[in-house]
């Protein structure tokens, strides 16, 4: 009988000490009521794209994923489903954020047909920005050829936020360079949303080193670049990307991620929410974009 009780308590202690650890309960964490529209669900990686309220004395209203640690979420989280929760913020977790005591409020319309992205076949504004050889360029500059946008800033710390979005840009041109044709169809430009700290010197460095620290660091192919925080917001604005500071951290930026895919004659042909894309994904969709 001793026995039998040591092997139960030492169960219970074992399943307490995975949760807390899982969930990354600690004195530190921050709580905050959360409001939120859902836009799409990855079951495999356990996250949510929301579109949320505001966040009072954390963050504007945006869209953004959301990881969600309980699994019972999953069998009824659905695109449109309306959710109360708290936001956690923990940056000494796995997850620096996350969402739990999930209550969904309104379930999704399972009659509604997906609404496609409103950007699809818009013409992107032209914009002037500084790429990282302090060149100026603008949506002029990739007229003809097929484009790929993303968001990033150089200090961002989340290995699934900017660094993959580098990650994957940068493993697409190290793909390009060594092929004739698609080297000259497509281009990929990175937009630092951090005028303040990134400069064009300080992108250089920052995309030679996710290109293999080449000599001399080859950007026929990626650019980055940066601009006013006016310049910024403008072509940010434009296809959805939100970006705040973190009160609580100045030095970092709470942002969502978009990656959009333009045609050679200057429309949206492709957005992609969030980081469940791969470099793969990517490339298909400028080759195909490159048709239009």
């Amino acid at each position: 009988m001793h026995k039998a009780f040591i092997v139960v308590l030492l169960s219970v202690v074992l399943i307490g000490c995975q949760q807390s650890a899982k969930t990354g309960n600690n004195s530190e964490a921050r709580r905050f009521p959360f409001k939120g529209k859902v836009v799409s669900v990855n079951k495999n990686s356990k996250k949510a794209t929301i579109a949320h309220e505001e966040i009072p004395g954390y963050m504007g209203a945006m869209t953004m994923e959301f990881p969600i640690h309980e699994d019972w979420v999953w069998n009824d989280l659905a695109p449109g489903s309306e959710v109360h929760a708290e936001l956690v913020v923990d940056n000494t977790a796995k997850d620096p954020f996350w969402l739990e005591k999930v209550g969904i409020v309104a379930d999704a319309d399972p009659n509604a047909t997906p609404t496609p992205d409103p950007l699809i076949g818009k013409a992107v504004p032209d914009f002037a920005l500084t790429n990282q050889d302090g060149k100026r360029i603008s949506m002029k500059d990739f007229h003809g050829k097929a484009l790929a946008i993303t968001f990033i800033y150089a200090r961002c710390p989340l290995p699934d936020y900017c660094i993959r979005m580098s990650m994957h840009f940068s493993d697409v041109a190290n793909q390009l360079k060594n092929d004739a044709d698609l080297k000259q169809s497509i281009r990929l430009l990175s937009v630092s949303f951090d005028p303040e700290n990134d400069t064009p010197e300080k992108l250089r460095k920052y995309g030679a080193g996710y290109l293999g620290n080449q000599d001399p660091p080859d950007f026929s192919i990626w650019q980055l670049a940066v601009g006013s925080d006016a310049e910024v917001r403008k072509i940010a604005d434009f296809f959805g990307l939100d970006y705040t500071i973190d009160e609580s951290n100045k030095t970092q930026l709470i942002h969502n991620l978009r990656t959009a895919v333009i045609s050679p004659k200057g429309k949206v042909t492709k957005i992609f929410a969030g980081n469940e894309w791969t470099p793969s994904q990517l490339l298909n969709e400028l080759k195909a974009a490159a048709q239009h």
